[in-house]
């Protein structure tokens, strides 16, 4: 006799769901901080552009500031696809941080990067399929950032 088991998905921001189990509403709130986050980001990074100590760390943290900018724009598109509506009024939804020394603002950026491929994860396991390409396109460009920054702080933390 076989059994038939539908393993559940951990979903951080709402525990454990059905494999099938998805919330618009959690999608799109998602998709909204998603934005205001990235922004956020590009801020932050313009910031440690300022600082970095070489041109090739500020072409490093230039492209990631670039992805940023772009994961942006990729999340409205995704809004508006889903809603029909431009998303608006979207401010920073945290304080923008000032970096206060280089090799903090690495470090800060390292976590935040992590950070964010945890909610992307979420919204790729809650979204529309047809939308889960461009969400991979995202998580893979935040592991990509997140070693880079590793690779900034190490180089740095002498």
């Amino acid at each position: 006799m076989y059994y038939t088991l539908q393993a559940p998905t951990y979903v951080p921001y709402q525990g454990y769901l059905g494999h099938f189990a998805r919330s618009e509403d959690m999608v799109l709130n998602l998709i909204l901080q998603s934005i205001a986050g990235e922004r956020n980001d590009e801020l932050f990074y313009q910031e440690l552009i300022r600082l970095a100590p070489t041109e090739k760390e500020k072409e490093v943290i230039t492209g990631i500031r670039d992805d940023e900018r772009k994961h942006n724009q990729m999340f409205r598109n995704i809004y508006t696809q889903l809603t029909g509506a431009s998303p608006t009024g979207i401010e920073a939804t945290e304080p923008i941080e000032h970096v206060s020394d280089y090799l903090s603002g690495i470090e800060n950026a390292l976590f935040g990067e992590l950070k964010a491929f945890e909610k992307y994860r979420t919204l790729y396991l809650n979204i529309r399929p047809e939308y889960r390409n461009m969400i991979f396109e995202i998580m893979t460009d935040e592991i990509k950032h997140a070693s880079y920054y590793n690779w900034l702080y190490a180089k740095n933390n002498r």
